[in-house]
Order: C-alpha cells, then structure tokens, then sequence
C-alpha cells in the first residue's frame, strides 16, 4: 500500500508562484504526477514523470509548469510560475506501480490552491 501526503497549497494571487509537495511511503511507486479538479469540472492530469524522468504536462500548464522528483525522499514536487485563476482547484497527487504517464493507482487526499485575481 501506498500512502501519499501533500503540501504547499493555499492562496496566493496571480502572477505568483507556488510549490506542492508529495511525499510517498509505503511500497516503491515507478510514476508520479498530480491531477486537478476544479469546481464543477472532472479531475484533469497536470504533470506527470516516470521513474525515467519522461515527463507528460497539460497542455494548459506547459511552459508554466514543472514537475521534478527526488527518488531519495520518495517525493514529488509541481513548481507553478505565473499562476492564473483559471489554476484554482484542488490538485490530488497520483503514484502508479506501473511506469507510466498517467499515474492512477494511489491518490492522496488533495490540497487546495486558490488563485485570487
């Protein structure tokens, strides 16, 4: 099983940045990522990186966005530059046995950040 903690979420207003954090423990996980889910809209991929450093970004982040890991702290992180309201969701991180770009088998509980115009 896989337990999966996340952190640096709040609010912040536009044209800041922000760094979430998630740290894993439990069994060894290949990918990870981070998905969103604002209100009234479905969950949506953000970022993802396999064991391999392959990356895989929304298309609505790239450019913005970056996801990195450190394999020693079984942690991923997701630095957002130049956060816009339309950022503003509950971002849930995802780790995956499996070495993919879409990373589904664990989520952890979600951290909130808002975007304030």
């Amino acid at each position: 099983q896989v337990q999966l903690v996340e952190s640096g979420g709040g609010l912040v207003q536009a044209g800041v940045s922000l760094r979430l954090s998630c740290a894993a423990s439990g069994t060894f996980v290949n990918a990870m990522g981070w998905y969103r889910q604002a209100p009234a809209k479905q969950r949506e991929l953000v970022a993802a990186i396999t064991r391999g450093g392959t990356t895989n970004y929304a298309d609505s982040v790239k450019g913005r966005f970056t996801i990195s890991r450190d394999y020693a702290k079984n942690t991923v992180y997701l630095q957002m530059n130049s956060l816009e309201t339309e950022d503003t969701a509950v971002y849930y991180c995802a780790a995956d046995l499996m070495n993919t770009i879409l990373p589904r088998n664990y989520w952890g509980k979600g951290i909130l950040v808002t975007v304030s115009s």
